[in-house]
């Protein structure tokens, strides 16, 4: 059994991941949308700043987070009279989560757009049905399988962010302390290591399940695309 303590930090990583994934869900879904079906001057460039986080080491994320959403930084000054504050508190631990996460919730995504027939949403617009339209009856629902997979993708990846979040939010039990920070701390400590490993089996088992839940949905998206192509 989990101990009063252990239930915090595990339902504050819940907590933590599943807003970073709320966050970042319509943008991800709108930027996925546009890298696979719009051809724009700089479509490069936007697809390599939404995958910087994956080859930045994440304490330089974090950092950076830390130098433009601080107290002092360029944007934290400005929300914190508006009583918004991300460094060093668990918002800010969602804001990074929710970067961290975001390449591998686009990438999977745009796939699911890549491989849907636009000739399906062709004639839905030669049908008379506006753009939004056209995306919220034929475009998202054939891709939403391969959505679903990128927001699962990006629950895990939240679930288990360490870097980039003990950085910019540093490591405050009952505040900011998530899991993979509460398992790093345990391990600092002598005689941690019985709480660190159940710590431990219960983030493996919330990657495991996430990836098998987004594989099954990589093979439903598929599956649906074939079917109407």
């Amino acid at each position: 059994m989990l101990s009063a303590p252990e239930l915090q930090i595990v339902g504050l990583s819940l907590k933590v991941a599943g807003c970073a994934v709320a966050a970042s869900l319509p943008l991800g879904v709108a930027i996925s949308w546009l890298l696979s079906r719009v051809c724009f001057p700089g479509r490069s460039l936007l697809a390599g700043a939404v995958h910087l986080p994956l080859v930045l080491p994440p304490v330089v994320t974090g950092y950076g987070l830390l130098v433009i959403f601080g107290r002092k930084g360029p944007i934290g000054e400005i929300l914190e009279p508006l009583g918004i504050v991300f460094a060093f508190d668990w918002t800010g631990a969602v804001l990074a989560s929710a970067i961290m996460g975001f390449p591998l919730m686009v990438r999977s995504m745009k796939l699911a757009f890549d491989l849907g027939d636009p000739r399906l949403e062709q004639a839905a617009t030669t049908l008379g049905a506006r753009p939004l339209a056209t995306f919220a009856t034929v475009s998202l629902p054939l891709a939403l399988p391969g959505v679903a997979a990128g927001a699962v993708l990006a629950f895990a990846k939240a679930f288990g962010e360490f870097g980039a979040t003990i950085t910019f939010v540093s490591n405050i039990p009952g505040e900011t302390q998530t899991l993979p920070l509460a398992i790093y701390g345990l391990t600092q400590v002598p005689g941690g290591e019985g709480e660190a490993l159940r710590l431990i089996v219960i983030a493996a088992t919330v990657s495991i399940t996430a990836l098998v839940i987004s594989e099954i949905m990589v093979r439903r998206a598929t599956a649906s695309i074939q079917r109407h192509a």
